[in-house]
């Protein structure tokens, strides 16, 4: 249910009711949402380094009462450093082929996020909704206007990962990933940040925005060792300074 709806211009900003957080049972959460239709990259831009995440036309970020453990995190891509292991990963991975394009829905992606959400759900307990096509759309197709992109992982003449990012004026923010469980060997979710990196090393680019990092929930707090990296100290709003450290 939404509350405080409120219009400024083409940005539609509203919140939901608190509800049971869906990262820590034990807790409560509540979210605060921008609705943009054609949002530039520097509005995108200005957002995703003050905390919000984009799916689709929808930014939104939490703005809980009670709790502030959802930390918004990004990996410092200069001081990164390709280590033994990321190079063994990258190594596993000779084989695989990227293609880069403006995110799309078809059977083979609904397919593969279905696969991917039932493994999920067994592995680790995720609560699990079917996705149609205009879902799927909706959440990942929509609102990349000229600066959201698809990653297509590609193995044996099939598609086993997907990974949809946002290129920014600073750097990269990391969307969503999905992944086939049957090439789960080859590490792909390390592969997709690496190659992000890289990505964003060979464009002069200084973040990758991994979203956020929650200590207590095992399906995010992978991403802390993704060093060197920076935490987002602060709430900001637009015409703030957003301080990371």
């Amino acid at each position: 249910m939404k509350k405080a709806l409120s219009s400024s211009g083409d940005i539609v900003e509203f919140s939901t009711l608190e509800s049971r957080c869906v990262y820590l049972g034990n807790e409560r959460m509540k979210m605060e949402y921008k609705y943009i239709k054609y949002c530039s990259e520097k509005m995108a831009s200005d957002l995703i380094r003050r905390g919000w995440r984009r799916f689709g036309d929808y930014y939104s970020r939490p703005n809980c009462d009670a709790c502030n453990k959802c930390l918004s995190l990004r990996i410092n891509v200069e001081n990164f450093h390709f280590s033994k292991s990321v190079r063994k990963v990258l190594s596993k991975n000779d084989d695989t082929k990227m293609l880069i394009r403006k995110p799309s829905v078809s059977y083979e992606h609904l397919t593969l996020y279905e696969k991917y959400h039932k493994f999920m759900q067994v592995k680790k307990g995720w609560d699990y909704y079917s996705v149609n096509a205009d879902a799927y759309y909706d959440l990942y197709a929509k609102g990349f206007s000229t600066f959201g992109k698809e990653i297509l992982y590609i193995r044996d003449n099939k598609l086993v990962g997907v990974d949809l990012v946002d290129f920014l004026d600073d750097g990269l923010s990391a969307i969503y990933f999905y992944y086939d469980p049957d090439y789960h060997k080859l590490s792909l979710g390390n592969y997709s940040i690496y190659k992000q990196i890289e990505m964003a090393k060979a464009r002069e680019l200084k973040w990758i925005y991994l979203g956020y990092y929650v200590k207590e929930c095992d399906s995010l707090n992978y991403k802390e060792k993704f060093r060197p990296h920076e935490i987002l100290q602060n709430n900001p709003e637009l015409q703030e300074a957003a301080v990371w450290c």
